[in-house]
C-alpha cells in the first residue's frame, strides 16, 4: 500500500526532505496526465512516498515530491523515475532536468 505523509505545510516545496520530480509529455499523442501520474505511482517502487502537486496533474506536466529517507539519496529517487519512465505505459513522457 502506498501512502504519503503530509507535513501540514502549505506548500509541500517547502517542506524538508521531499525531492521535486517533474515530468513532462513530449508526444501530443502520449496518456494525458491524470492517466500518467497514476501510472507513475503505481510503477514506482512501493517504499518510495509520494505526494502528487494537483495543480500540475494538468496538460502536460505531472509534478511529483517524493519523500527522502535514510537509504534513499536524491539520485536514487531520480534514477527509479527514468527507470518507471521507460516502461511502455509511460511512452510519451520524460523526466524533466
Amino acid at each position: 500500500m502506498m501512502t504519503a505523509q503530509w507535513q501540514g505545510c502549505a506548500d509541500i516545496g517547502n517542506a524538508p526532505g521531499y525531492v521535486e520530480v517533474v515530468t513532462v509529455r513530449e508526444d501530443s499523442a502520449a496518456p494525458s496526465a491524470e492517466t500518467t501520474v497514476i501510472r507513475l505511482l503505481g510503477l514506482l517502487p512501493r517504499h518510495l512516498r509520494c505526494v502528487p502537486e494537483v495543480a500540475e496533474v494538468a496538460g502536460d506536466r505531472v509534478r511529483l515530491w517524493i519523500a527522502r529517507d535514510v537509504a534513499t539519496s536524491d539520485s536514487d529517487i531520480h534514477r527509479a523515475v527514468r527507470a518507471v519512465l521507460a516502461d511502455a505505459a509511460l511512452w510519451g513522457w520524460t523526466q524533466q532536468r
